[in-house]
């Protein structure tokens, strides 16, 4: 795709000035966001009704995606794609980490941590570690090859059987991003029916709204510098209530260096309620009990309900969910494509450093919130009357996903009557804490921005793998650069739709759909992309062989063992079926590469440029004769 006449990039000084604009922007919206905080707790504290303060939270903060989503309009396709390659690395690190912390992170990792414990630091050390090998191994590289998609980079490096490449490139980044969006799609109806009383499966439709005002007129311009905004508030929501919960519990409101004092007294409440085994329950209570009513309504016979094996418990299983978790962040088309909206190589690098200091904030918070949460529960909740439970607990039985059962008729909450789904924890931590109902709604509108923000990404993925890489660069060359932003934007609807349609039943939580995602993003990009820059024997042969026969080897790893967890190979559950079809990707890339003839000499000098992550690439010119002495232009160009 080339770029438009009379679009040129930014100068240093131009970008220094802009930095400072930017900074100034969202200096003043994060003082704005405290200060409108604080007055909603005032009209809270004189009468106002709670109702009315969660719909103005909700209500702004989509009215404020909308206003981004309407300033920054284009119909420049190096803005719509990669934000015109202008996005300063600090604030690409923090679009990156809204992007980055969907619902997952936001709303299911802090309650995977409650309920299994240790056994789920595999998430957080598998996603935190992903960004070490994104900023070593791909990062500078993706953004030096200065395309608009992730199919783009497959296709010019496989350039020998490039349609064909791109083509398997785009529907696998359409099944991988697919599979995580209907998770932030999941985690928006959770939280709009707990905040608006809203059924869920309304909820999810309403939800959309605010994803499909960011995505619909800006494409990537409007969406970086609203997932900006997002970051702001998401963070603010998650550190506040855990803040204060650390506060009232030890006196030190440093949730990060005082949950290890939450875990002793969690130590000696369990010891006192005779609770030996404690994970045990919990690692039950993360079957696939929300599949079984699923496939009731559509009268398939559910499968018998999956054992601890379903999540960790052994050291090799911890191990392979990590790596798994590691090499499928690094291959998201999502976060991948977000590197080719900064300045050069070496910003890019930068910008994976600060996308992993914002991302840390929340990860490094996320055991204390679990940890605090929990000794409240076993020290206010468990062992009182049933009829004299905290407030907040009526509210979330009312959204099922909360459950107290008398089982021994005593009136008294025992532990195993309890039935926490690990998807409240965070959403319901202010109320647990005896918080405002503002911060709450604060809370709620963080969810909600880590949700959105995440499927603004996804959505543009899909709707770029449809509309620029297989409609404009395979159906149709020629194709006016109007008919494509109509297509494109018209995928982000039906995508938007198909996700909401694939969230109503709830086949399962929502970490589970993302480690899903990450395993299919690890069985097909990961290795062809990793082989694609550092090895230069790599062809396409290798490449499309290894895409479709690591997808497929995950999908069936995936689906069998769901289904029937009685089938596994040692002892590995679905959640990290990615190791089976990374091993699959790898295998056949390999070896089918070196059973045919190696990629011409033009790709293997490309790749030899490729592997100096400074300045800017070179390619072969439109029309230039592979091997022939040729023209160069800039990378990014048909």
């Amino acid at each position: 795709m080339s770029q438009e006449a009379g679009y040129t990039p930014l100068t240093r000084a131009q970008l220094s000035e802009f930095r400072r604009r930017l900074a100034k922007y969202y200096g003043a919206f994060f003082v704005f966001l405290i200060a409108f905080t604080v007055v909603l707790y005032l009209f809270e504290r004189a009468g106002l009704p709670q109702r009315f303060i969660g719909y103005a939270f909700i209500f702004l903060t989509l009215l404020l995606y909308a206003f981004i989503g309407i300033l920054n309009f284009t119909r420049r396709l190096e803005e719509y794609y990669v934000a015109g390659r202008r996005v300063p690395a600090i604030f690409n690190g923090m679009a990156t980490g809204a992007d980055w912390m969907s619902a997952a992170s936001f709303i299911s990792m802090a309650g995977t941590l409650w309920l299994l414990g240790y056994d789920a630091l595999a998430y957080i050390m598998g996603w935190t570690g992903g960004y070490v090998l994104l900023a070593l191994l791909f990062a500078p590289y993706i953004r030096k090859f200065g395309q608009y998609t992730i199919p783009d980079f497959v296709a010019t490096r496989y350039g020998e059987r490039a349609r064909l490449a791109r083509f398997v490139a785009a529907i696998c980044a359409i099944i991988v991003s697919l599979a995580y969006v209907t998770a932030q799609v999941t985690g928006v109806g959770i939280i709009m029916s707990r905040f608006f009383g809203l059924d869920y499966r309304v909820g999810v439709f309403v939800g959309l709204a605010g994803v499909l005002v960011c995505s619909f007129l800006g494409g990537m311009k409007s969406i970086t510098w609203t997932q900006v905004a997002q970051y702001i508030i998401l963070i603010v929501a998650y550190l506040i209530p855990v803040t204060f919960l650390s506060a009232k519990l030890t006196g030190v409101p440093f949730p990060q260096l005082m949950y290890g004092k939450a875990l002793s007294e969690i130590g000696q409440l369990e010891q006192a309620i005779n609770l030996p085994a404690y994970v045990q329950p919990f690692k039950q209570a993360l079957s696939n009990s929300a599949a079984i009513s699923a496939f009731k309504q559509i009268g398939i016979t559910p499968p018998e309900p999956i054992t601890v094996k379903d999540w960790v418990g052994t050291p090799w299983q911890f191990l392979a969910l990590t790596l798994c978790l590691m090499a499928g962040t690094v291959g998201l088309p999502h976060i991948l494509i977000r590197y080719y909206t900064v300045p050069s190589p070496k910003e890019a690098r930068i910008s994976v450093g600060w996308s992993l200091f914002f991302i840390w904030l929340l990860y490094v918070t996320a055991p204390a919130y679990a940890a605090f949460s929990r000794w409240e529960v076993l020290q206010n909740v468990v062992g009182q009357p049933i009829n004299a439970l905290p407030e907040w607990t009526a509210n979330w039985i009312r959204t099922g996903l909360l459950k107290i059962t008398d089982a021994n008729n005593d009136g008294i909450l025992q532990f195993s009557e309890l039935s926490i789904n690990g998807d409240i924890v965070v959403l319901a931590t202010p109320e647990i804490a005896g918080l405002p109902f503002t911060i709450a709604a604060l809370v709620a509108a963080g969810g909600l921005a880590a949700a959105l923000s995440t499927a603004d990404g996804l959505l543009l993925v899909i709707s770029t793998a449809v509309a620029h890489d297989i409609y404009a660069k395979i159906i149709n060359p020629n194709a006016p650069y109007g008919r494509r932003f109509f297509l494109s934007r018209l995928m982000i609807l039906i995508s938007a739709v198909i996700a909401a349609l694939l969230a109503i039943p709830q086949f399962a939580l929502i970490v589970q759909l993302v480690a899903w995602a990450f395993s299919m993003a690890a069985s097909t990009f990961f290795p062809v992309i990793l082989l694609g820059i550092f090895w230069k024997r790599a062809n396409a042969n290798g490449a499309i062989a290894g895409m479709i026969g690591g997808l497929i080897t995950c999908l069936v790893y995936m689906f069998w063992n769901y289904v029937d967890p009685r089938f596994n190979v040692l002892g590995l559950s679905h959640l990290s079926a990615g190791i089976f079809g990374m091993a699959a990707n790898f295998l056949l890339t390999i070896v089918l590469s070196l059973l045919t003839a190696p990629s011409p000499k033009y790709i293997q000098d490309m790749v030899d440029q490729l592997r100096i992550p400074v300045g800017e690439m070179r390619l072969p010119a439109p029309g230039t004769a592979p091997g022939a002495a040729p023209g160069v232009a800039p990378a990014g160009q048909d």
